[in-house]
């Protein structure tokens, strides 16, 4: 019988950088697509001071039938996410940051201020690298 690779293999989410990050990540009240679409590579990017942010909030207004974000109603939108989010990312000193959204049609201008005001973060630290990913209209 063949063995699977290496790289097939998931490992479970342990180690302190992991847990530590997702302490932060309860304390500033932030929500990741990693766990919320439960990615099962969410260890292996925590560890190595990777994440990708998901912000508004973690319900989507959409139901796309190849994601795991839930969805309905979401909450108002936290206006101390922009800032948390930057604080969270500094003190982890996360080396790769990723930063999306669910989608937000309840909104009138379906959340692009607060996804300008979240995205700051990526001018306070040169060293780290940021991809930025607003969803489009589909």
């Amino acid at each position: 019988m063949q063995r699977k690779p290496d790289w097939i293999r998931v490992k479970a989410p342990v180690g302190q950088k992991v847990s530590e990050l997702k302490k932060a990540l309860r304390a500033n009240s932030l929500h990741t697509v990693c766990e919320e679409a439960t990615c099962p590579n969410l260890s292996e990017c925590f560890s190595k001071g990777t994440a990708t942010f998901m912000i508004m909030g973690d319900i989507c207004t959409r139901r796309c039938p190849f994601c795991d974000v839930a969805h309905g109603r979401p909450k108002p939108l936290d206006a101390l996410e922009p800032g948390n989010l930057a604080q969270t990312i500094n003190d982890m000193k996360l080396r790769y940051v990723v930063i999306t959204s669910v989608d937000r049609d309840d909104l009138r201008d379906g959340g692009a201020a607060h996804f300008v005001s979240s995205t700051t973060c990526r001018h306070s630290k040169p060293q780290q690298q940021h991809q930025i990913h607003p969803l489009r209209d589909s």
